[in-house]
């Protein structure tokens, strides 16, 4: 009975101690000095969707497909591409 005591009375000292550690700690004057700051760059860039190739072949042996993406400098570069290795023209 006296050692479960002990033995709560120092988790209870353990979770104080963590808890008023950021107190006493040289950052804390740093955190509430902190402030988030906008930069209207930054919200503008988005990561570029990649282009989605969905390719078909006909029963005459030919092929087709079905570009989709939002950069069409890129969809044109990939279509090149695939005419090339599939030697369609």
């Amino acid at each position: 009975m006296k050692k479960q005591k002990n033995i709560f009375i120092l988790i209870i000292f353990i979770s104080i101690f963590f808890i008023l550690n950021p107190v006493f700690s040289e950052d804390a004057e740093d955190d509430n000095n902190f402030r988030f700051k906008t930069q209207s760059d930054i919200k503008q860039i988005r990561p570029q969707k990649p282009v989605k190739i969905k390719l078909k072949r006909l029963a005459s042996g030919k092929y087709s497909w079905d570009i989709t993406g939002d950069n069409l400098d890129e969809i044109i570069k990939v279509d090149k591409k695939l005419r090339k290795l599939l030697v369609v023209e």
